[in-house]
């Protein structure tokens, strides 16, 4: 499971013309999936994200979650995070996992967060999406848990 992460002080996703999902402060996290990867994952990454410290607190320093923040996070959906372009033109996304394994791990994710108290707005899994967002700093982190 990877996730790119981007501080934002807004982002949106938009579907067909109409805006599905949105959020001011906190986090944009594009998300993906491989195959090898369980709800172990899923859950050690929703709290990995909870708990980063990526606010500034009154001294300037990131030592502020999101909790403290009253931030929110914007979830979407990401397989190109599996792309592979290191040889051709063309990448290859065999390490993506199938919709029917990701959207499983999708929901669980979007309820990992919803259970600890998180504000969440999310695309939709598989559709055309356009994403804006004011990223923040900027700060943009990868992260990633390897199926254990």
């Amino acid at each position: 499971m990877r996730i790119l992460l981007q501080r934002v002080a807004r982002a949106s996703v938009t579907i067909g013309g109409q805006v599905t999902g949105s959020i001011d402060r906190g986090f944009l996290l594009l998300v993906g999936f491989t195959h090898t990867d369980t709800a172990a994952e899923v859950g050690w990454l929703a709290e990995k994200v909870i708990g980063l410290r990526l606010f500034s607190d009154a001294e300037g320093k990131m030592n502020l979650d999101l909790a403290a923040v009253g931030g929110a996070v914007l979830v979407v959906s990401q397989f190109t995070l599996y792309g592979d372009a290191a040889k051709g033109r063309r990448p290859s996304f065999i390490d993506a996992a199938r919709p029917e394994t990701a959207i499983p791990l999708y929901d669980s994710f979007l309820a990992a967060l919803r259970a600890a108290g998180v504000t969440v707005a999310s695309g939709e899994f598989g559709a055309d999406m356009q994403v804006s967002l004011v990223n923040d700093g900027p700060v943009t982190l990868m992260l990633e848990r390897m199926a254990s």
